[in-house]
């Protein structure tokens, strides 16, 4: 699996405020070869190396592991029982009833079976049709979801953060449209922007895999994707009352990725080995967000990375290719957050500025929303809080030295008083003098008096 893709606080990708949406309608089960919309003969395929890997199997096994009806597997089977392909036994020997019925292959479906696992390595739920899930993304478009102001409050709660700030991220998830978030480092630019996928509301639909030109492109990435606890997913063949079984129903999605992004990490990932695709981060990310953190860092230059994202953010489609040289459109319904310490003006020209909605700045904390996460970071490490040793800090170092009140600051220095206090086995205490030394520590390393190293012979 990509390592690009990670998941955002998936056990609390939706603000816990907000009303549970109704749940996701899949598409149709399909009832025939023709409703799947894929060809008759890669069913055939999929299911000779489904028998190939599972052995003996029921039909209604065989159905559940390939996310299909029965009416769809019955004509397969049909069909690799003529070839002589496969055979019949009854798991309840000759007094069993047709669901005792189990199929495996022959020598010939063996042989076969090794043939098509070699040329593609796919096995398990049958992929979707790309027509089909371009539809399912735009009948669930991003750009249509809409939060409310006391939503988003709701959700950052607990979370110091100037009110223009979160009207300014509020706004800009309600529209869809690119964002900038920049500041400098520490102003808790990746904090905010990870805690926006708090505000994704509602249930997708995410399919196992695509047919595209021939090919199958894996897109369900249980590490990115979170299944609805009332999906029950599994082998179970297809009964449930939702919809088709080659979709999950997911929470939308929200993917981040760092200074790892390289330009070809936003392609279609071929594996030599198991012989088929592995979808891009902003593909898994569809009908959600893709958060690019510390743009400036990534292995590529920024040009050269915000110059892929025009067309896409433009469009709301992007272009991807096969090893076969096909090339086609899929949908790019995604809210791109870019987050850097460099300015906006530094990064790209109009062209590309242009592109991007909201420009939203992080800087330093007032003094008051600085003493507020300062006593929450108090209270985070069991230290008692002293108001004069805080006004000391603010007073002798921070004004002194004019360094600025960024978010991080905080923890940052407290971890460092819990750490000695640790290593002397006391309890930590809010003093000026351990301050100091966590700042000296922290900031500027200033040489310890005597320090030194030798050997004791």
């Amino acid at each position: 699996m990509d390592t690009l893709a990670q998941p955002l606080d998936s056990a609390s990708g939706v603000d816990p405020v907000a009303p549970r949406p109704a749940p996701t309608v899949l598409p149709p089960i399909p009832r025939t070869v023709a409703g799947t919309g894929l060809p008759f003969l890669f069913l055939v395929e999929l299911a000779v190396k489904t028998l190939f890997l599972g052995g003996l199997l029921r039909m209604t096994e065989l159905a559940g592991r390939m996310k299909l009806s029965v009416s769809v597997i019955d004509p397969v089977l049909s069909y690799l029982r003529a070839e002589r392909l496969c055979e019949t036994s009854r798991a309840g020997g000759a007094t069993g009833t047709d669901a005792d019925v189990c199929y495996r292959l022959t020598d010939l479906g063996r042989a076969r079976g090794a043939e098509y696992l070699a040329r593609c390595g796919y096995t398990g739920a049958a992929p979707v049709t790309l027509e089909s899930y371009s539809a399912a993304i735009a009948a669930r478009s991003v750009i249509t979801m809409r939060i409310a102001r006391e939503t988003v409050q709701a959700s950052f709660k607990d979370i110091v953060v100037a009110p223009g700030i979160l009207d300014q991220l509020g706004v800009g998830m309600n529209s869809g449209r690119a964002m900038f978030i920049h500041g400098p480092a520490g102003s808790g630019k990746t904090f905010l922007s990870e805690r926006l996928a708090h505000l994704l509301q509602g249930e997708v639909a995410v399919p196992h895999a695509i047919y595209v030109g021939g090919e199958v492109v894996q897109v369900f990435d249980p590490v990115v994707h979170e299944v609805r606890s009332h999906d029950a997913g599994g082998e179970a063949p297809f009964r449930r009352p939702d919809g088709d079984a080659r979709w999950v129903s997911c929470r939308r999605p929200a993917v981040l990725t760092g200074g790892e992004l390289s330009l070809d990490m936003l392609d279609l990932k071929f594996d030599h080995t198991t012989r088929y695709y592995q979808a891009p981060p902003h593909l898994k990310a569809n009908n959600g967000i893709f958060i690019i953190d510390d743009l400036g860092r990534q292995r590529c230059s920024p040009e050269d990375l915000l110059n892929r994202w025009i067309v896409p953010m433009d469009r709301r489609i992007d272009f991807l290719g096969l090893h076969t040289g096909y090339k086609f459109e899929v949908p790019f319904d995604v809210i791109v957050i870019f987050s850097s310490n460099l300015p906006p003006e530094e990064l790209g020209d109009g062209a590309f500025l242009r592109r991007i909605g909201y420009k939203i700045h992080i800087g330093a904390l007032t003094e008051s929303d600085y003493r507020r996460i300062f006593m929450a970071a108090c209270a985070d490490f069991g230290i008692a809080w002293e108001s004069e040793a805080f006004d000391w800090l603010l007073r002798e170092r921070h004004l002194r030295e004019e360094r600025p009140l960024l978010a991080c600051y905080p923890r940052d220095l407290l971890s460092q008083v819990r750490d000695r206090a640790a290593y002397e086995g006391v309890a930590p205490a809010l003093t000026p003098e351990a301050l100091d030394w966590a700042w000296n520590n922290f900031f500027t390393g200033h040489q310890v008096h005597g320090a030194g190293a030798y050997l004791q012979r």
